[in-house]
């Protein structure tokens, strides 16, 4: 039991970061804009948060900075996607490329040092629950702002006016336009959250996952977001399923792999994760029918233009 217990809490926290990633994302495309720049906001989120935390040694104070720099860097893509109507997919790589660049320059001087991080909390009376207290309320304070954040933007996007706006958006632009809805400024603030949330699952990594700093500690995660949005079919509480779900496999091959239990090469444990992504993603972008029964935004990639509105 209590190694049962270990590897759930340990899927949780291999988890949390990618649902912070998730979930930014999940907005941003309920906007109708595509982001593949997380694996790159990801890292800006890490270095920043590690190099706050190690300058200022005030882990909320870096997390917050952390955020503040995936906001600014997003705004970068939401201009030119939005406002320049760049292609959204080569934008995004780009993102990922700078932010890939940026923080490998940035952390050069920072690889092996270590800062504070955030600890493990136990919830009163909660953490003592059989089974599910150690699993769900034995964690670090984000984990906590992550089960918040689930019901929150759950609630936000389906059951406010403003969530039925973004919706809107992302599904008939030029009707939304129509009504008197802003639809740059929507996806506008739609992009920026997005990349602040996705920036505050790399500053998990840096953070609260590890306390030191590994150049692309991401390790692909970014990519494992986008595929999970899929995976979540746009929906919060399903992005949570998916999240821990994959976390849960990275969690056990390096359990398994620590142990000595199998002699599967770790290589190949470790690209199974992503051999999930690319074929979830691959059969996303060339099969239409599958993105329609998926609950795709119809508007999804698509740049707005009020001069083309029919």
């Amino acid at each position: 039991m209590e190694v049962f217990e270990n590897i759930l809490s340990a899927a949780i926290r291999s988890g949390t970061p990618l649902l912070f990633a998730t979930l930014g994302e999940i907005i941003t495309e309920r906007s109708g804009v595509l982001n593949l720049g997380l694996e790159g906001l990801m890292l800006i989120g890490a270095i920043f948060g590690f190099m706050a935390a190690y300058i200022f040694q005030n882990i909320y104070l870096a997390f917050i900075l952390a955020i503040i720099a995936g906001a600014v860097f997003s705004l970068i893509h939401a201009f030119m996607t939005i406002t320049l109507k760049a292609n959204q997919t080569v934008s995004g790589l780009a993102l990922t490329m700078l932010g890939t660049g940026l923080s490998g320059m940035l952390g050069r001087n920072y690889i092996g040092k270590v800062a504070p991080k955030f600890l493990p909390i136990e919830i009163p009376f909660l953490s003592k629950i059989p089974l599910i207290g150690k699993v769900l309320f034995s964690h670090d304070v984000l984990v906590y702002i992550s089960y918040i954040l689930v019901i929150g933007i759950a609630y936000f996007i389906f059951k406010t006016k403003i969530g039925m706006n973004l919706r809107a958006v992302g599904e008939e632009p030029s009707a939304a336009d129509s009504a008197g809805i802003n639809v740059f400024l929507t996806r506008y603030l739609a992009t920026i959250t997005g990349g602040a949330l996705t920036a505050a699952g790399g500053a998990y990594l840096s953070l609260a996952y590890t306390s030191m700093w590994i150049e692309n500690m991401s390790a692909g995660r970014g990519w494992i977001a986008i595929a999970l949005v899929i995976f979540s079919m746009w929906n919060p509480y399903r992005a949570l399923i998916g999240s821990y779900l994959f976390g849960g496999i990275i969690a056990m091959q390096l359990r398994l792999q620590a142990e000595g239990k199998i002699n599967i090469s770790p290589n190949l444990l470790m690209m199974l994760p992503y051999l999930t992504t690319l074929i979830i993603m691959i059969i996303f972008s060339f099969n239409e029918n599958f993105r329609k029964r998926m609950g795709a935004p119809s508007a999804l990639g698509v740049p707005y233009s009020r001069e083309e509105k029919t």
